[in-house]
């Protein structure tokens, strides 16, 4: 009977026991991340039958639970990916934000600053100093925009490094997972229970592995994880991790991508499939914003470039030069051109040039470029080329690949060819047109050394024969694309008025003298109609509604009522050292429309820019705090299961305290008993 009482009193005082051993482990880890709250299952030991029925032989404690939710865990890591993602997102694309709207170190102020310039010139284009003054601020625009490309390329590199420790870091939790994979089911293989703080561990490190890249795991029924990320890519089954690597794209062998090793190479993955986490927050960030940024950027430098040139180079400088004569200088700014990277898994030998369009002339006066914010990829499938518009996949497809640039420079304001080789099938190009345009954009160097060369006046100069006795006018004129400095014959041009007869006001015709234009027509636009002529014509005139001339480069206009026989001269503007047509023209492109299709001026383009980068800010921003609210409420949701309660442990000991005093005390009485039988037998 005494052995009875010992014994169940030997087994309270080891449930006891284990009780304290367990409350004093979660006290002790109460700060330990990760740790989940643990207690003793007890339950009764097989009772011995008797006549008198069953007489309990005491407690056992069949198990140390781990208050563990799989559901409440999974809702954490999914919310601490989606924040993670979004602190990274954040912080990369709040340096794009504070560069951009700087008016320090932000485009429009240098942008202002330089058409003041231009201005000073159209004011006084007769001074070197004004001159001068528009070649400073034109120098301090240029330092601008390459200040600027300067930075988004260290951002480019910056987040380049941090790709290669992201990945790095998400390898190491990788080993460790499959380490402890491995000493979790040797672990319950001994004596198949579970072995809580290793579990703890490996779920701490999945939550660590979350904060990096959205991975899901499934318990495999030997109790190892195995981890999955993006659509279902492995990347630790049991002991085996698929290890992530960190290589030049094969698209663009300056930016890093993310691939996997398999079979002794590399399979790059998409960045669609990282999804959640900083890696993802990374990748995002810079596909959305930082290429977006760099290309608009870029195609606001290449914009700026090729219209001002165009206007630039139809005028004429201080020293009475015109585009083909001398040294004048037709470029004002020189900008980099679009590049072509061959993918490095292509097999065909073919290298691909590209150049940036001439600007187009606007009908309003001016010029544009039909310059996109986006890159492109140009593929050859054996039959047909095509080229696909990465922003939106609009696609053109040609048999020719001349042909294929043809439809290109049309709507997007650049062009391409075959430099050399063949491309084979399967092989494909990453075009970008204006990624790389600010940076090595400069002004002309003969024009920053002679302020002369600034062609701030218009070649043509226009007058009515001082003998004429009508009302009729003939426009200043000014230089269209096609001027050259053959457009106007040595010793000018005549244009005379023959009347029709009466009634007044006569009509008649404007006669062209032969040989002029010596090349191509005569453009004529009156009530809104326009009507191309021969070299030398006579031309009909009608007084009500005058007309616009356009030929060899040339464009007049000629109004009012001219009576028979007068004349108007066309000439070179010999001397024209106070002629500012051209330096107003050039102002003007600031508030005409010359980006995206002559929609948009320089500087509302940037505005947009601005904008739509602060928008976007904002929005990850609103939604960083909406995800760590949530992450929040699922970390408390976790912790009112698995957190450590002092106040409950506390009680706990007490608890435990007592029932193993009273355990003490059933072996103390049970033991004297034993004496009083000895004692009695002897």
């Amino acid at each position: 009977m005494s052995t009875g009482i010992i014994g169940v009193g030997i087994s309270g005082l080891r449930a006891a026991q284990i009780g304290l051993l367990t409350t004093e482990h979660n006290i002790t880890n109460v700060g330990t991340p990760g740790y989940s709250r643990q207690r003793i299952i007890q339950s009764t030991n097989p009772p011995v039958a008797t006549g008198a029925g069953f007489i309990g032989q005491g407690t056992i404690v069949t198990q140390i639970e781990r208050l563990y939710s799989q559901s409440l865990v999974n809702q954490v890591n999914a919310a601490q990916a989606n924040v993670g993602e979004l602190d990274t997102y954040y912080t990369q694309i709040k340096q794009i934000d504070n560069i951009l709207a700087d008016a320090n170190s932000g485009l429009s102020p240098a942008m202002q600053d330089f058409f003041r310039g231009v201005q000073a010139v159209a004011a006084s284009p007769n001074l070197l100093a004004a001159r001068q003054s528009m070649i400073s601020s034109a120098e301090a625009l240029v330092a601008r925009f390459r200040s600027l490309e300067s930075r988004l390329n260290e951002l480019y590199q910056g987040v380049g490094a941090e790709i290669q420790t992201t990945v790095g870091t998400i390898n190491s939790f990788a080993e460790q997972i499959a380490e402890l994979n491995q000493r979790i089911v040797l672990a319950q293989a001994g004596n198949n229970q579970q072995p809580n703080d290793l579990l703890d561990q490996r779920d701490q490190l999945v939550a660590e592995l979350n904060k990096l890249v959205e991975v899901k795991a499934r318990v495999d029924s030997d109790g190892s994880y195995s981890v999955f990320y993006g659509n279902g890519q492995q990347l630790v089954v049991g002991a085996t991790v698929s290890r992530l690597v960190v290589q030049a794209s094969y698209a663009d062998i300056s930016r890093l991508a993310v691939g996997v090793q398999a079979a002794g190479s590399v399979q790059e993955l998409p960045e669609n499939l990282i999804t959640g986490g900083s890696l993802a927050g990374l990748l995002k960030f810079r596909s959305e914003t930082l290429d977006r940024t760099a290309n608009d950027i870029g195609r606001i430098a290449a914009t700026l470039t090729l219209t001002f040139n165009a206007q630039h180079g139809l005028g004429q400088d201080l020293l009475g030069q015109v585009v083909g004569e001398g040294s004048f200088a037709a470029d004002f700014f020189s900008v980099s051109q679009p590049q072509a990277l061959a993918n490095s898994l292509n097999t065909g030998n073919a290298v691909i040039g590209a150049s940036f369009n001439a600007a187009t002339a606007a009908s309003a006066g001016g010029f544009y470029t039909n310059l996109t914010n986006s890159d492109y990829r140009l593929s050859y499938d054996g039959a047909n080329y095509t080229m696909t518009r990465l922003s939106d996949n609009q696609t053109w497809t040609n048999a020719s690949l001349a042909g294929l640039s043809t439809a290109v420079t049309s709507s997007e304001g650049f062009s391409f060819s075959l430099t050399s080789g063949a491309m084979a099938a399967g092989d494909s190009f990453t075009v970008q047109p204006t990624r790389f345009a600010a940076r090595n954009l400069s002004v002309n160097a003969s024009i920053s050394a002679d302020p002369r060369l600034i062609a701030a006046g218009m070649p043509l100069r226009t007058a009515s024969n001082a003998t004429n006795t009508g009302s009729a006018q003939i426009s200043a004129g000014s230089s269209q694309v096609g001027f050259t400095n053959t457009s106007i014959p040595v010793g000018g041009v005549t244009i005379g008025f023959t009347a029709g007869g009466p009634p007044a006001p006569y009509t008649g015709t404007i006669d062209f003298p032969a040989g002029f234009p010596a090349s191509g027509t005569i453009s004529v636009t009156a009530g809104g109609v326009t009507t191309s002529y021969p070299a030398g014509s006579s031309i009909p005139y009608n007084p009500l509604t005058g007309a616009t001339f356009d030929a060899a480069g040339l464009r007049f206009e000629i109004s009012g009522v001219p009576n028979n026989g007068d004349s108007f001269s066309l000439a070179r503007n010999s001397a024209g050292v106070s002629d500012s047509r051209n330096a107003l023209a050039l102002g003007k492109l600031q508030t005409q429309g010359s980006v995206s299709g002559g929609i948009a001026n320089y500087q509302d383009a940037y505005a947009r820019l601005v904008s739509d980068v602060g928008n976007k800010t904002r929005e990850i921003q609103v939604t960083g705090d909406a995800q760590t609210a949530l992450l929040k409420q699922s970390q408390s949701a976790r912790d009112s299961l698995s957190g450590v309660n002092l106040d409950e442990e506390a009680a706990n000991l007490l608890r435990y305290q007592q029932a193993y005093q009273a355990s003490a005390k059933m072996i103390d009485i049970g033991s004297k008993l034993f004496d009083v039988i000895l004692s009695i037998r002897s």
